[in-house]
């Protein structure tokens, strides 16, 4: 995990990378002998994956999982700033290493390695790179939803691959949705204790004549003691970290 992060850094330093890391020296430099037009393509690929990086660590991780689980279990206690957004998608995003930290080993010694050492070329490293990531989403897709996107591709003409290895464009997307049904899974498992909580107060206050009052701004303390109580925080990170294959 360390090991990635650190080459996520350091390639946005490219000129110490190519000091530090003994990478090819012609990496952001033009080329004397060679084409301008493969320096520039290799150049603007870089820059393009360093600006998505974001929205790749939500689509091929276990990243919505977490921050969704999270966040349905601080609407269900009725806490609408604590802990805050911050605080959630640190935690979010520390636990997306947790969980893909073999992943990221993996991709680390089998591609990024043999790339700084000069053993394979650009081309053949995201692919070692990409296929810790292909196993991951593979083991946590459910297999409805891939075949749902294998039809819908097949619908629009496409000839998708369906044996191993599967092809990406049908299993980011299914993985998506997977992650997505999942996270609302434990969500509503998270927030069925609370709104039974609230039931209760509901009901003693209507029977006390309190109609005035707001049931949650006396079940609101009663919540936080029973998750306090029951080491909410343990049970759910344990629980999402468990849930994945």
């Amino acid at each position: 995990m360390i090991r990635f992060i650190v080459f996520l850094a350091a390639m946005m330093a490219a000129p110490e990378l190519a000091v530090a890391q003994q990478l090819p020296t012609d990496l952001l430099n033009v080329p004397v002998d060679g084409s301008v037009a493969a320096w520039i393509i290799r150049t603007f690929g870089l820059l393009t994956v360093l600006s998505v990086a974001p929205g790749i660590l939500i689509m091929v991780t276990s990243f919505p999982r977490f921050v969704i689980a999270f966040s349905i279990l601080r609407s269900g206690m009725g806490l609408s700033s604590t802990p805050s957004n911050m605080i959630l998608l640190s935690l979010s995003l520390f636990m997306t290493f947790y969980v893909m930290s073999p992943t990221f080993d993996q991709a680390w010694q089998n591609g990024v390695q043999p790339l700084l050492a000069n053993q394979i070329n650009e081309t053949e490293a995201v692919q070692r790179i990409a296929e810790p990531f292909r196993t991951f989403m593979a083991a946590n897709t459910r297999d409805k939803d891939l075949a749902l996107f294998v039809d819908l591709a097949r619908e629009r003409g496409q000839n998708i691959q369906t044996a191993e290895p599967i092809d990406y464009r049908v299993l980011i997307p299914a993985f998506m949705i997977s992650e997505i049904r999942r996270g609302f899974e434990i969500g509503f498992l998270v927030v069925l204790p609370f709104l039974v909580i609230d039931l209760i107060v509901a009901t003693i206050t209507m029977a006390m004549g309190m109609m005035m009052l707001p049931p949650t701004s006396i079940s609101l303390p009663f919540k936080i003691l029973f998750f306090v109580l029951i080491d909410g925080w343990n049970l759910l990170v344990g629980s999402l970290v468990r849930s994945f294959s």
